[in-house]
């Protein structure tokens, strides 16, 4: 992936010091998050992980990065952190331009975040590897939708009734 600066070591007799020759929108090639084919890797890696097994739907999957993505980017990664294949596209670079230009904070739906300090990734990831939550997807009619929802309603708690849904599922799925 390409770099997000370009810099230039300078050496004043026994000092060294930085030049900066230009930001990520100043380099030829475009940086990490910011090229499709990067996102569409971290896509397709992240839905193998998520359909390889029934163990891996309770694996939290972040793509870090370190500069903000495409605005074309911004409904898709929202989607697919609201249908639970990624849980965000994160990037540690609280400031990827030179001159503080425009560049997302965050998306709409939380689907791309950038953190400003170690502290607020710090609190967010904790409060990511603090949830109990299942990846599930299925393509199946509503009337077979409708027979395992009616199911699984029959169930005492809501934990009792996620679980007989899910597995119905899968059953149906073969896992």
């Amino acid at each position: 992936m390409s770099i997000v600066w370009n810099w230039e070591l300078l050496k004043n007799n026994s000092k060294f010091s930085l030049k900066c020759l230009g930001d990520f929108k100043m380099h030829q090639g475009n940086p990490g998050l910011l090229r499709s084919d990067s996102m569409l890797k971290a896509i397709g890696k992240s839905i193998t992980v998520r359909i390889s097994s029934l163990e891996s739907a309770k694996i939290p999957i972040i793509v870090l990065g370190n500069t903000p993505i495409m605005k074309s980017y911004y409904s898709k990664v929202d989607n697919l952190k609201n249908y639970g294949i990624i849980q965000g596209f994160w990037s540690l670079n609280p400031a990827p331009l030179d001159n503080n230009g425009e560049n997302v904070k965050a998306t709409k739906g939380k689907g791309f975040l950038r953190f400003d300090s170690y502290s607020d990734f710090k609190t967010q990831l904790l409060a990511l590897l603090k949830e109990d939550v299942m990846f599930f997807a299925g393509m199946k009619s509503r009337n077979e939708l409708g027979k395992f929802i009616e199911i699984a309603n029959k169930q005492d708690t809501y934990e009792k009734k996620a679980e007989k849904f899910l597995n119905l599922m899968r059953e149906i799925n073969g896992r």
